[in-house]
């Protein structure tokens, strides 16, 4: 068999800056975080928890492949946000696409340390593929080390993603939110203060 299996996993820890409603209430909502996370060029929705994800083209050996990844997104009443592949396909390459698989695992939570809210999470990335014959040669540690690097700059992107582009768009939420009333005196929303 010419199966090999590739892997990766990132984690992240970011200090949320305070805004006047809580992050919780920004991350219940998936389609806001997905468009945050990923160029919404290369998303759609196409379910209530459903989004279809056209990743970028990745060179692989000699190979160019450009995968696309259906995701479920949900959120829990915390703010903890699971993220889970539930089907893949590369077009154009029907040989790979047969024999392909691609499992994505992601939870990211708003944590409080010490007054301070941080983003917390890690996401797996797991490819398994049967090689096209024109790679059967290639030494597998060759191959092993390629594929792995490739799925970490995957990850790494949707890392920077989150630490820039999910910050900046919280930010500017939070202050539409409060600007139409949504937040008055950031306490109506908070969701450790008890109705008045």
């Amino acid at each position: 068999m010419h199966n090999i299996r590739f892997v990766a996993s990132q984690s992240v820890s970011i200090p949320v800056p305070v805004q006047p409603v809580p992050i919780q209430h920004y991350l219940r909502q998936p389609q806001r975080l997905i468009r945050a996370l990923v160029d919404p060029t290369r998303t759609e929705q196409i379910g209530k928890e459903r989004f279809r994800l056209k990743m970028r083209p990745l060179e692989f050996m000699m190979l160019r492949i450009q995968p696309t990844v259906d995701l479920r997104v949900w959120a829990k009443p915390d703010g903890t946000v699971h993220l889970v592949s539930v089907g893949s396909e590369i077009r154009g390459i029907e040989y790979i696409d047969r024999r392909f698989c691609l499992d994505l695992v992601g939870k990211l939570s708003p944590v409080e340390e010490g007054g301070v809210t941080y983003l917390k999470g890690k996401a797996d990335l797991v490819v398994e593929v049967d090689l096209p014959p024109p790679l059967w040669m290639a030494p597998k540690s060759l191959l092993e080390t390629t594929g792995n690097g490739l799925l970490k700059s995957v990850l790494l992107t949707i890392k920077q993603r989150l630490m820039h582009q999910l910050l900046l768009d919280y930010r500017h939420w939070a202050s539409d939110a409060t600007e139409s009333g949504l937040a008055v005196g950031s306490q109506v929303l908070s969701p450790n203060t008890p109705p008045a």
